[in-house]
């Protein structure tokens, strides 16, 4: 590999002895090459055409030369040839190699074996790769490899890409969807004096002009119903947070997270929403309402399937969760560590191991234990059952929402509560404080892109649809060494 990588710093020096500095030249009005193939089928390319893109095949014929060059938009073949570059432009073809970003200039014209080709006027070096691509650039396949150097992921396999574009657009249409419907963006601190809104491990970070220690949200929803009290209605933040927690294939601890409240709603209202925004993008994104995902053939088609916490438990776990015992005896049996753990707390860890995977078709679980949901209103005629629901596709929890707790002095009791049970937990005072001067009844959903991103485009784990995944620190050498 060293070899290689002389070879072409040899090279280099040659395109430089040339004339060429093949760095940080730019190359302006370059048209993509998805518009020259639709402009010449639709019989409106013009004369001459301009072009730029990375070189995926070199075929050197003595005098005459054919190539690959692919754009973030497709791919195209590109002829040059002596007698009309003129020899000393030509003797540029012997200094190429795959992976150099070529800019092109010439004419349109179809080989016979029927493959629009530009035939090449003039050519520059853009940039000179001086890693070679991966051997076989059309089939990368070491996963470690494709989701640690995503550069070489997305070169190697173009449908890498793609995802990530259609990720975007699947972005851009939650947007589109809440701000139709008077929804308004916001954002709230990354950095908080108080880990709040979730229970969860977070990470810690130290202000230095303040001399205070701060987390990385968890979640944004203290701040945000914050908002509700100022007066603002409805509101969404779409961004990051972070728990310090383990990574699978379901979990990352940065992640992108959407959540909303609405103001005079409740839970009911944030299930229709939940239904209309998520089933819209799978109709969109999945062509229809049947779908394969993770080895499941799953229908969405509406409504939706609605179970309560108590029949799904009952269901798949075979238990009462108000009973303790039956509880304490279901985890010991699945050698759930129930030392450490409050009986509710256990029911939680068997809720996630006997019931989730089971949920393949979408499916809102509704009316969970009122312990579990500190921050959740309380069911009428059923104090120890709060007003939440999640829902589950393909076994996954996607969305997670409440009818939002406005009683200041109940959600200071519950945050009281939860610090006897974590000892890191802390009331947020300020919360309650702002609670004090009223907020509107309201419904909060969450919904974890990363995750939705999963069954939305098809990625058989998390990392498949988050860019750059965190991994484990690379050992010594490998596609990141330097030079």
């Amino acid at each position: 590999m060293d070899e290689l990588l002389e070879v072409r710093k040899k090279k280099l020096a040659a395109l430089r002895a040339l004339g060429i500095e093949p760095y940080g030249e730019s190359f302006p009005n370059k048209e993509p090459i998805a518009e020259l193939r639709a402009a010449h089928a639709a019989g409106k390319a013009p004369g001459r055409v301009r072009t730029a893109g990375r070189l995926m095949a070199l075929r050197i014929h003595g005098k005459s030369v054919f190539g690959d060059i692919r754009d973030a938009s497709g791919k195209i073949q590109i002829y040059l040839k002596s007698s009309e570059l003129g020899d000393e432009k030509f003797k540029l073809v012997h200094l190429l190699d795959i992976g150099d970003i070529l800019g092109v200039e010439g004419e349109l014209f179809v080989t016979r074996m029927g493959e629009l080709t530009i035939n090449v006027k003039e050519v520059k070096v853009l940039t000179k790769g001086l890693r070679s691509l991966p051997e076989k650039w059309h089939g990368l396949t070491d996963v470690e490899t494709r989701h640690r150097h995503r550069h070489l992921d997305m070169i190697a396999n173009p449908e890498v890409a793609a995802t990530f574009v259609r990720r975007s657009e699947m972005i851009r249409e939650i947007r589109r969807f809440l701000d139709e419907r008077g929804f308004l963006e916001v954002e709230t601190p990354i950095m908080q004096p108080i880990a709040g809104g979730a229970a969860a491990r977070p990470f810690i970070t130290h202000h230095n002009a303040l001399d205070i220690d701060l987390y990385m949200r968890v979640s944004p929803e203290l701040y945000l119903k914050r908002l509700l009290v100022g007066g603002m209605e409805r509101v969404y933040e779409l961004g990051r947070n972070f728990r310090n927690e383990g990574i699978s294939t379901k979990h990352n601890p940065e992640f992108s997270m959407l959540e909303l409240y609405q103001a005079c709603a409740d839970y009911t209202v944030m299930m229709e929403l939940t239904e209309g925004l998520i089933g819209g993008l799978i109709g969109k994104f999945r062509g229809g309402t049947r779908f394969e995902f993770a080895g499941h053939e799953i229908d969405t088609q509406r409504p939706w399937k609605r179970i309560t916490y108590t029949e799904a438990i009952a269901q798949y776990a075979g238990i009462d969760w108000r009973d303790a015992d039956a509880a304490l005896r279901k985890g010991k049996e699945l050698e759930i560590d129930c030392s450490a753990r409050s009986p509710i707390q256990v029911v939680g860890e068997i809720f996630e191991r006997t019931v989730e995977e089971r949920l393949v078709h979408p499916t809102f679980v509704l009316d969970y234990p009122a312990a579990l949901c500190p921050l959740a209103k309380r069911k009428a005629g059923e104090p120890d059952v709060a007003e939440r629901f999640e829902l589950f596709i393909g076994g996954i929890e996607i969305a997670n929402a409440y009818s939002e707790l406005a009683d200041p002095e109940e959600q200071y009791a519950n945050f009281l509560r939860q610090a006897e049970q974590d000892p890191d937990a802390r009331p947020d005072e300020e919360y309650v404080g702002a609670l004090q001067y009223g907020m509107p009844p309201a419904g909060g959903l969450g919904i974890g892109i990363d995750r939705l991103a999963m069954v939305v485009l098809n990625g058989r784990s998390i990392r498949d649809v988050i860019l750059f995944p965190l991994l484990r620190p690379q050992p010594p050498g490998g596609a990141g060494r330097s030079l």
